[in-house]
């Protein structure tokens, strides 16, 4: 059995209560009155980035519009404008905030044929890469290591959208209108 130390997930296992999620994550998550526990790093008119819990990297995050569906095709144009700008936006944020080689992303439509574990809300992975990231422990032992703690990357990453938004407010054409918890 493979074993790997990660303290940070106690608050995830341990979770009841208002943190026990039921319904839609991606529906009750941004109704919370705490982006920062909620993992949401930026918002915009009509979605938001969320922190993935079970990240396949570290920054793995998700682009995700708030009205739930899980059919591309139902967003408007004014939904899929913002959800391809705030998508372009985390990819400016990440690239500040961890400095990757590379990135994945993708979405995961269909249901559990196309390998979505929530079918009923659709949302856009984006996934740092960096080269040499698939080392010798996912190979040897089937074993995946993040190498930081989900409160320390989710501080560098919202930063990093705080800082953007502040330098792109008078540039209409970029400007994504993020709007942040707890500054």
């Amino acid at each position: 059995m493979e074993q790997v130390f990660a303290p940070w997930r106690i608050e995830w296992v341990e979770r009841d209560g208002e943190d026990a999620i039921e319904g839609c994550p991606f529906c009750v998550l941004p109704d919370r009155d705490d982006d920062r526990n909620s993992r949401i790093v930026a918002r915009s008119d009509h979605g938001f980035v969320l922190l993935n819990n079970y990240p396949y990297n570290p920054g793995h995050a998700m682009v995700i519009p708030e009205r739930h569906t899980g059919r591309f095709n139902d967003l408007t144009d004014e939904e899929l404008i913002d959800h391809g700008r705030l998508k372009s936006r985390t990819l400016d944020a990440l690239r500040a905030a961890l400095n990757p080689d590379g990135f994945n992303t993708g979405m995961n439509l269909g249901g559990g044929a196309a390998g979505g574990s929530i079918e009923d809300h659709l949302h856009t992975h984006v996934v740092p890469r960096w080269n040499g990231d698939t080392n010798f422990m996912p190979v040897v032992s089937d074993t995946k290591v993040i190498v930081e703690g989900l409160d320390d990357t989710y501080e560098r990453l919202h930063a990093a959208f705080a800082e953007m938004d502040e330098a792109t407010a008078t540039d209409p054409d970029r400007a994504v209108r993020l709007s942040f918890d707890g500054d």
